[in-house]
């Protein structure tokens, strides 16, 4: 199947989204919730900012396409969330939802089974 976008042809298939169960817990920008001295900094250098809705993934998700600046639906919350971070290779099929902050909100939210929707990237 060939596509013509714009002029250029290209062999590739549109990506289809991609529907997951996985286990979601909430973190926060705060010291005692980081080892690299800096907790608003992620794995892939950006700077999470209160408000923000982002994402860390574990590192099998990222191998299955959920990579960086993906796009996430995440059943039962608004909006779209995007990965902005990656956790350590011992977790699988999980993500971390970034709650600023507010670090009740996260121990409200707690730890909980969520499907996620994504398209991959590339």
């Amino acid at each position: 199947m060939a596509l013509v976008l714009s002029g250029f042809t290209t062999n590739k298939a549109p990506q289809q989204s991609i529907t997951l169960e996985v286990t979601a817990v909430a973190y926060n920008s705060v010291n005692s919730q980081t080892t690299t001295g800096n907790p608003a900094l992620t794995a892939w250098g950006d700077k999470l900012k209160p408000g923000m809705k982002a994402i860390a993934v574990s590192r099998d998700l990222i191998k299955m396409g959920l990579d960086y600046n993906t796009k996430v639906k995440i059943e039962g919350l608004d909006g779209v969330y995007v990965v902005k971070d990656k956790m350590h290779k011992r977790w699988k099929k999980k993500i971390d939802i970034y709650m600023g902050q507010d670090v009740k909100a996260a121990r409200r939210w707690g730890k909980r089974k969520v499907t996620i929707t994504f398209t991959p990237e590339h």
